[in-house]
């Protein structure tokens, strides 16, 4: 069974930075491209950044040169750097599990992210 956990969110001021975690478990890791997606309040989910099994990393535009995403095969835990925040980062971030052959998704319950004053 598939299980992802995420931590690391919260409250920021902008500017600020956090670092966003995501511990897989029931997963053989190295198959899986794994990912950061978000959701700002009544807005469809996004894609933030996505890394895979080889280490090809892409990322939305708009968080280009501010968030890192990263693996740690010995952990089986994906991170995600985020420096520079701003209000507009806003939103609950999950993580993403996506087998690299089947296609298959699984996803995390999601964090808080806030970036406010």
């Amino acid at each position: 069974q598939v299980q992802l956990v995420e931590s690391g969110g919260g409250l920021v001021q902008p500017g600020g930075s956090l670092r966003l975690s995501c511990a897989a478990s029931g997963i053989i890791f190295s198959r899986y491209t794994m990912g950061w997606y978000r959701q700002a309040p009544g807005k469809q989910r996004e894609l933030v950044a996505t890394m895979s099994s080889s280490g090809e990393t892409v990322y939305v535009a708009s968080v280009k040169g501010r968030f890192t995403i990263s693996r740690d095969y010995a952990k089986n835990t994906v991170y995600l750097q985020m420096n520079s925040l701003k209000p507009e980062d806003t939103g609950v971030y999950s993580c993403n599990a996506r087998h690299w052959v089947t296609g298959g998704d699984s996803w995390g319950q999601g964090t808080q992210v806030t970036v406010s004053e």
